[in-house]
């Protein structure tokens, strides 16, 4: 693995590598929009699982035109969540040159999670946090003042409900791995982590009112858990402090040890170190 000084490069040269990255992106990405379009009926049979499960069994649309785009925003959207590995690998590999090779090894093990607590925040929120909210929103149905009110959820509107709902806790989920980044970089401590607190309660609000559909039950479904993943960045962040300490003072005991082992000199003989006796004949 080379250092930053070997692998120097000329502008030009990291525009052309940025293009191919960018272009090789796009290909798959048009690629799996395409493939993802066959299915996108059999995409959009999965997200509506949550509706059917709040009890609703009746989505319509109202425009000509919604339920041809709805497919396409669904193929869009899968395509997305299938080459998000691949797109974090192309601007790894952009950046990577730049990096020195212990930077390197200390951010790759980061990479490598971010796919998975993507899926784990997507996961959430069509497992847990979808049903519930839509448990609570469809619940409003009953008669009001004599007069039936039922939901009749478009397609539109609920496959944008649902996009934000798996793409905003996706990305909230991501929150331990940027701190630990921006930890390891320098920027963050923990002891500044610890004492801002309140201001991370407050911004778990901000984020979850921006990711999320706009009705308290949804925002606090993600509030909450994003600032439980802000106490789990310090704990990891004390954790790996503890086992760096832990190691520096393996190395540096060994290192002692070896240091006295090359001060003590060869045991001496018995008698005083003389070779030819004990006295004089």
């Amino acid at each position: 693995m080379k250092d930053l000084d070997d692998t120097k490069a000329p502008l030009l040269d990291h525009l052309i590598e940025l293009r191919k990255r960018v272009l090789l992106s796009l290909a798959v990405l048009v690629v799996l929009f395409f493939s993802c379009m066959y299915f996108a009926k059999d995409i959009f049979a999965v997200l509506v699982q949550p509706l059917r499960q709040a009890g609703q069994g009746k989505i319509i649309y109202t425009d000509v035109f919604e339920a041809f785009f709805s497919e396409v925003k669904v193929a869009l959207f899968a395509a997305l969540m299938l080459g998000f590995p691949f797109f974090a690998t192309q601007i790894w590999r952009f950046v990577a040159p730049g990096l020195y090779a212990k930077e390197k090894l200390a951010l790759l093990p980061f990479l490598l999670l971010t796919p998975v607590f993507f899926l784990g925040g997507a996961s959430f929120a069509y497992f847990l946090a979808m049903p519930w909210a839509l448990h609570f929103l469809l619940g409003y149905q009953g008669s009001v003042g004599g007069i039936s009110q039922e939901a009749l959820p478009g397609v539109g509107n609920y496959l944008s409900f649902c996009t934000r709902f798996l793409f905003g806790f996706g990305v909230a989920f991501l929150l331990p791995i940027l701190l630990m980044i921006l930890e390891r970089a320098g920027l963050i401590t923990r002891e500044q982590l610890s004492k801002s607190r309140r201001y991370a309660i407050v911004g778990a609000v901000a984020i979850s009112a921006v990711l999320t559909p706009p009705d308290a039950v949804s925002q606090i479904m993600l509030a909450v858990p994003l600032y439980l993943l802000y106490e789990f960045a310090i704990i990891a962040i004390r954790i790996t402090h503890w086992r760096a300490n832990r190691r520096a003072a393996a190395a540096a005991g060994a290192h002692s040890a070896s240091d006295a082992e090359k001060s003590e000199g060869p045991e001496a003989p018995p008698g005083g170190g003389r070779v030819g006796g004990s006295g004089p004949m």
